[in-house]
């Protein structure tokens, strides 16, 4: 996203004179959610300034702050103890674009899997794969994700927003760097990911050029 990014996290980028994060925020908080942490890194403390206590979206925001990136599976870790799940959790990644997300209907989602008597240790929500990720990601039938084709299976791409159990990272040292795929591919193999397709907008922020379409896309 360069020079975009030089001076200002991806995250704070606008859409629409909003930025992402606040986007994601306002979507949660209309949705009932009052508890979010967010990690940061490259230039967090303009994310800081920028969205202080969270007072205004109706939240009570912390901050988990990375010193070097811990990839996204260290920085939940290194986020968790601030969030204090007791089991399942919401997370979306800062540099995304869903506008209208459902997030009442993924609250219901986490309440079914409460009482999934498999336990999932991963729900991924999956989107179609966009031009510039055409092979996609994992493989979804019915509600099973898998990394290899178990038949007449739709690869589709995963879209950073995801609700985990706690226990998913439970053997990662905290402030260690740690990718989340890994994690994923390990528990499908023990088919604990489930998963659904989302046809809603949904959109991968990651050029100028896709930025300004959607700034004009969405004016």
């Amino acid at each position: 996203m360069r020079p975009l990014t030089d001076d200002l996290p991806k995250p704070l980028l606008t859409i629409q004179n909003k930025s992402l994060l606040a986007w994601h925020l306002e979507a949660l908080a209309n949705a009932g959610i009052k508890n979010v942490v967010i990690n940061h890194a490259w230039l967090g403390n303009k994310i800081e300034s920028t969205l202080g206590s969270g007072e205004h979206f109706g939240l009570q925001i912390q901050y988990s702050p990375e010193v070097t990136a811990l990839e996204t599976a260290g920085g939940i870790a290194k986020a968790l103890p601030l969030l204090e799940p007791d089991d399942y959790f919401l997370v979306i990644n800062g540099d995304v674009f869903s506008p209208n997300l459902p997030v009442n209907k993924i609250l219901e989602t986490t309440s079914n899997l409460r009482n999934n008597s498999n336990k999932p240790l991963a729900h991924l929500f999956m989107v179609p794969n966009p031009s510039q990720h055409p092979h996609g990601d994992f493989y979804l039938q019915g509600t099973r994700v898998s990394s290899n084709n178990p038949g007449e299976a739709e690869r589709l791409t995963f879209s950073g927003i995801g609700i985990y159990h706690k226990d998913l990272f439970r053997d990662l040292e905290i402030g260690s760097p740690a990718k989340l795929a890994p994690l994923l591919i390990t528990a499908m193999e023990q088919n604990k990911v489930s998963g659904e397709k989302y046809v809603g907008p949904w959109h991968d922020v990651g050029t100028p050029q896709r930025l300004q379409e959607l700034n004009a896309a969405y004016e």
